[in-house]
């Protein structure tokens, strides 16, 4: 079977998300420059789908559109059926996407109709079969290797795989995929309900993405007290996250939450605030540039991974912080 890609697109507010492009580059750098990568984009329908298709077309790739009422939603039902039928159009060597909340939901699933085993979570490539994933929250490196016969499915941790701005792509066109989703699969369809989205409205860039981040622990005692880091954000353009710990206190809610159950980041500058370090905590953060930690307890485990420290009572630290710190110019 001659090397070939698909690779799940994310997409929304017309554009597709940082994450997919970063699978896009992994699944060029494993298959070569003369392998296709086809991206899948799919949906309801409608301007916004469209202007997806458009920003993806930008870069000249082979985009797959599917367009169904069924899709309007990231659901895992239909999106696994939608790849199933996919893989027997297309007859993918390997099946990529970021391995995100929608990636950590679909692929297994998919991977599943398509009796192979899906490797999650890459960090590194070795070649079109061989992988490289953390395992014990990251403190130990498990190279995997890909024996199926079908379809290698793999998730990728998006901050390992840098986006390539304008990727180019092998192919044009936009095909579409044909049929009726509930075919085949009529029960499992319609089994899961999408109730609504809950998110925040906010001028400061997403924890994934930014260059800069300010997360929140524990010592911060209180949601009001996380003013104190938005403040510190809003002068550095920084994105604001928190630990485990002040998500389960009800501090913020859980989509600013870092960490091995949380989003994985990897700033130029991480700044934990309050926050003692547990391993959980750590996993998510430990690909940063540059780590700043700020705690009164000296030794608290966040410190033996910090490149810079300050042992100081917060509640000090960052009111003297936001009064001399410069605002960012746009």
């Amino acid at each position: 079977q001659a090397s070939s890609a698909l690779v799940v697109a994310e997409h929304g507010g017309g554009s597709v998300k940082n994450g997919s492009i970063s699978a896009v580059a992994a699944a060029a750098a494993v298959l070569g420059d003369s392998s296709p990568v086809t991206l899948l984009l799919a949906g309801s329908g409608g301007s916004e789908l469209d202007a997806a298709i458009q920003h993806a077309s930008s870069a000249h790739p082979a985009v797959l559109v599917a367009r169904s009422p069924l899709l309007g939603q990231p659901l895992a039902e239909p999106w696994a059926e939608l790849l199933v039928q996919a893989q027997k159009k297309g007859n993918y060597s390997h099946i990529f996407a970021a391995s995100s909340s929608f990636g950590k939901d679909v692929l297994p699933r998919a991977a599943a109709l398509l009796g192979v085993s899906p490797i999650t979570d890459v960090t590194r490539t070795i070649d079109q079969h061989t992988y490289i994933r953390p395992i014990y929250a990251g403190n130990a490196m498990a190279t995997v290797r890909f024996k199926g016969s079908g379809p290698c499915i793999v998730s990728i941790r998006a901050t390992s795989f840098p986006a390539v701005p304008g990727l180019a792509l092998t192919g044009v066109g936009h095909p579409s995929i044909r049929g009726n989703l509930r075919d085949g699969f009529p029960e499992a369809i319609g089994k899961s309900k999408w109730i609504g989205l809950a998110s925040q409205q906010t001028e400061r860039p997403e924890l994934g993405a930014a260059k800069i981040v300010i997360s929140g622990g524990r010592g911060l005692k209180s949601a009001e007290n996380f003013e104190l880091l938005e403040k510190l954000a809003d002068k550095l353009g920084a994105a604001v996250g928190a630990s485990r710990a002040a998500v389960d206190a009800g501090f913020v809610p859980n989509d600013m939450q870092i960490g091995q159950t949380g989003k994985i980041v990897a700033p130029e500058l991480y700044i934990a605030v309050g926050i003692s370090g547990a391993i959980q905590h750590l996993a998510g953060i430990k690909d940063s540039k540059v780590i700043v930690a700020i705690n009164k307890d000296r030794d608290a485990p966040i410190f033996q991974v910090a490149d810079y420290g300050l042992a100081m009572d917060l509640f000090e630290a960052l009111p003297e912080l936001v009064a001399k710190v410069p605002s960012k110019r746009l």
